[in-house]
C-alpha cells in the first residue's frame, strides 16, 4: 500500500552569526565558513515531501541531498545537489541581489527543481538510461550537450514543466522533465497532455516506474560532490563567476529603436532625460519580461542598462505620457529578449 504522509513538527533553528554580516562582509566568507546542512534547514521538509511522493508510487529509492553553490545530479551518484542560497532567508535575500533571481526561491519552484533532479538520480541509481526502451522513447543519452539550445515553443513532443522549454535541450532532461511531471501529484498528466505526443513519453515513465516499484536499487553510492563544507571560494568570487556564467554574448539594442520609442522633440517642449525614466521603471520591467520570457532577468537586466547607457550617450529626451511610454518599452525589450532566445541563446542550467 502507497505511503501517507505524515505531518512533521519544525524543530527550532538558530541562526547562524553569519546573518547579522553586511554584504560585502558576507561576500568574503568561504562556503565551507557557512557551516549549513539541509537537514537544519527548511529543506529538510522539501525533501520529505519528495520522499513521499516517491513512496506514494511505492519507490523505495531516496535520492540523497547535500548543499552546493547549484542545482544539479552528479554524473554515477544518485543522489540531488541543492544550492546554497534556499537553506536560509539572509543568503537568498544576497542570492536576488547579485543575481535578481533565487531558483526555486518558493515552495513550488523548489519541488519542481527537486523532483527533476531526482529523476536524474532515479535514473543513475537503476541505470535506466541504458534500457533500449530509454533510447527509443528519449533518444541517445550520450549525445553531447550544447553549450545553447534552440527549442520550439508550440512543440507537444515535449512535456512543459521548468521554464524555457527545458526538456527540450537533451534526452537526459527530456527524461527528468518527464519524470517530474509524472511524480507531480497535482499535474493530472493524463489529461493536460492528452493528444500530444508527449503522452507516450508519461505512459513510458509509468510503466516503468510499475516496474521499479519496491525494488532495490543498483547504485548506492552516497558520495557528495562539491559540497559545501569543503568549498573554499568566497561568494564573492562565485557571484563573480556567475555573473560571467550569464552575462550576454552580443548585446543589442539599436538607435531606431530607441529614436522610435524617444521620438525627436521641438525646441522648447518640455521633457526629461530619457534614461531617468528608465531607470525608474528598470526594476518592473525587468521582472515582467522575465516572466514572460523564462529568461534570467540578469540577463534582462543587462538589455535595460545597455538601452539606457545608449540613452545617455544620445542624450535622448522623454516628453511621451509615462503609462504609454511604459508599455511601448516593454513591447520593444520582450521583443528584442525573444529575438535573443530565439537566435538559440538558452544557456544549459546542468
Amino acid at each position: 500500500m502507497p505511503k501517507t504522509a505524515t505531518p512533521r513538527k519544525s524543530r527550532a533553528r538558530r541562526d547562524p552569526s553569519w546573518t547579522k554580516l553586511s554584504d560585502e562582509e558576507l561576500l568574503k566568507l568561504r562556503f565551507c565558513d557557512l557551516e549549513l546542512e539541509v537537514k537544519d534547514t527548511v529543506l529538510s521538509e522539501r525533501v520529505e515531501k519528495l520522499y513521499d511522493e516517491l513512496a506514494s508510487r511505492d519507490i523505495r529509492f531516496k535520492p540523497h541531498c547535500w548543499l552546493s553553490t547549484e542545482w544539479f545530479s552528479p554524473d554515477g551518484v544518485p543522489g540531488v545537489a541543492i544550492p546554497f542560497y534556499l537553506a536560509h532567508p539572509r543568503l537568498a535575500a544576497l542570492e536576488e541581489r547579485q543575481i535578481l533571481d533565487v531558483e526555486g526561491g518558493n515552495p513550488r519552484w523548489c519541488m519542481q527543481l527537486l523532483r527533476h533532479e531526482a529523476g536524474h538520480a532515479l535514473d543513475t541509481a537503476f541505470r535506466i538510461h541504458r534500457k533500449k526502451s530509454w533510447r527509443e522513447v528519449f533518444g541517445s543519452y550520450s549525445a553531447p550537450y550544447a553549450k545553447f539550445y534552440q527549442p520550439k515553443p508550440y512543440s507537444k513532443s515535449y512535456v512543459l514543466h521548468l521554464d524555457m522549454w527545458y526538456a527540450q535541450s537533451h534526452p537526459a532532461e527530456d527524461w527528468a522533465e518527464t519524470f517530474a511531471v509524472w511524480l507531480d501529484p497535482a499535474s493530472r498528466w493524463r489529461k493536460r497532455y492528452r493528444g500530444w505526443r508527449a503522452i507516450k513519453k508519461l505512459q513510458y515513465v509509468d510503466e516503468l516506474m510499475q516496474q521499479i516499484a519496491g525494488q532495490p536499487q543498483a547504485v548506492r553510492s552516497r558520495e557528495r560532490v562539491e559540497p559545501l563544507r569543503t568549498n573554499r571560494m568566497t561568494l564573492r568570487e562565485h557571484y563573480n563567476q556567475k555573473k560571467e556564467r550569464y552575462s550576454l554574448d552580443h548585446p543589442s539594442f539599436y538607435d531606431r529603436d530607441l529614436r522610435r520609442l524617444f521620438p525627436p522633440l521641438s525646441e522648447g517642449v518640455k521633457s526629461k532625460p530619457a534614461a531617468a525614466f528608465l531607470r525608474k521603471i528598470r526594476p518592473d520591467l525587468r521582472r515582467r519580461i522575465a516572466r514572460w520570457t523564462g529568461e534570467y532577468q540578469y540577463t534582462i537586466d543587462q538589455l535595460l542598462w545597455e538601452m539606457i547607457y545608449r540613452c545617455e550617450e544620445l542624450d535622448v529626451r522623454h516628453a511621451r505620457d509615462d503609462d504609454e511610454t511604459k508599455q511601448d518599452a516593454l513591447m520593444m525589450l520582450t521583443v528584442q529578449t525573444m529575438n535573443y532566445l530565439h537566435a538559440g541563446h538558452h544557456r544549459l542550467a546542468r
